[in-house]
């Protein structure tokens, strides 16, 4: 007679569900403060913080050491923490609502860095655009839109991919190679391309472009989760575990998915980089998020006629911003990747 396997302890289960938890309280915490009015709910942006924080320190559990061994893992992840810090308290550390049309005054209009207010009550250290909104607290409201756009899109993104990536690899036959044509289909087209004629449909909007970013987004994770669920379905494990007559739900979640969790994490990095860049793009371009809730790319665009004027300011500062995110989130993600796989360490 053939043994039942032995249920799984509470503690370790509990251990096992711990960072996708958080990880869903994050992706809520996210759509709540994103598509409510002003991010105003400070409790919501701490349990993201505490969750960012539990997550990262999830991750390099025991790995600390390999993470930071050099200086640039120390700048880029102080840097990342410091924008994401930076990005969701712009309402108590921005020195002004850019928004809120009571605090501007059209005379404080392409001020240069420096410059303070007529009866010198307020200093606009990165100077103000052709509006009079302060460059800073732009930056700080414009900061926040696009990490909130890239983290919603890139969950939901993930979820997509890791569902059809898993099922395709461990289903087999026509059914895989369907998907998989799909994703093809899906990968031969540029992003930038697919989420313009996108967004030509959607038209504007916070979450049309959100829509747009997940769809261009879903095949990477495909892909990725396909091919390493298929050299994990090849190994003793699943077999023995098949042959221990486990039911598939288990084997799926208890064995085969924490296995694909490294290589998922180090694309979702790269990819959270990526879809920031996609979505400035878009907005540059004038077909992204509304102007009454600008991202970096819009506040670049909206600079972009003066700098031959002299004015670079208003397009340089939230430039060297985009930059510092995107590169901070790269070189972190690169770091994850050499600690996650320690084969791949130069």
């Amino acid at each position: 007679m053939t043994e039942m396997p032995a249920p799984i302890p509470l503690r370790e289960r509990t251990a096992d569900a711990l960072p996708w938890l958080v990880t869903a309280a994050m992706a809520l915490a996210t759509l709540a403060l994103a598509f409510g009015p002003d991010w105003s709910s400070l409790p919501a942006r701490v349990l993201m913080l505490i969750g960012f924080v539990a997550i990262c320190a999830h991750l390099l559990r025991g790995r600390g050491r390999q993470f930071f061994n050099g200086p640039v893992a120390y700048i880029a992840a102080g840097s990342l923490l410091l924008l994401v810090v930076l990005a969701l308290f712009a309402n108590e550390i921005a020195p002004q609502n850019p928004y809120d049309l009571r605090q501007l005054d059209i005379m404080d209009g392409r001020l240069p860095p420096g410059s303070t207010t007529f009866d010198g009550a307020m200093t606009y250290h990165l100077g103000t655009d052709e509006q009079g909104r302060d460059i800073l607290s732009g930056i700080l409201y414009g900061l926040r839109v696009s990490l909130s756009v890239a983290i919603i899109a890139t969950l939901v993104a993930m979820a997509i991919g890791v569902v059809v990536g898993i099922y395709a690899a461990w289903a087999g036959g026509r059914v895989e190679t369907i998907l998989m044509r799909l994703v093809d289909l899906q990968l031969s087209f540029p992003s930038i391309l697919v989420a313009l004629m996108l967004m030509a449909a959607f038209g504007r909007g916070l979450d049309k472009v959100v829509i747009a970013l997940i769809i261009v987004q879903w095949a990477y994770y495909a892909r990725t989760v396909r091919g390493t669920a298929l050299s994990e379905t090849r190994k003793e494990y699943i077999d023995a575990a098949r042959g221990l007559g486990l039911p598939v739900r288990r084997i799926i979640f208890k064995h085969l998915l924490p296995n694909c969790i490294p290589p998922l994490l180090v694309i979702s990095t790269v990819q959270i980089a990526n879809t920031i860049v996609l979505e400035s793009s878009l907005s540059f371009l004038g077909v992204g998020v509304p102007i009454t809730r600008p991202s970096l790319g819009l506040l670049i665009a909206n600079g972009y006629d003066y700098m031959l004027s002299g004015q670079y300011w208003m397009s340089m500062y939230p430039g060297v911003a985009l930059l510092a995110i995107v590169a901070s989130i790269n070189l972190v993600g690169d770091r994850l990747r050499d600690t996650l796989n320690p084969r791949l360490r130069k």
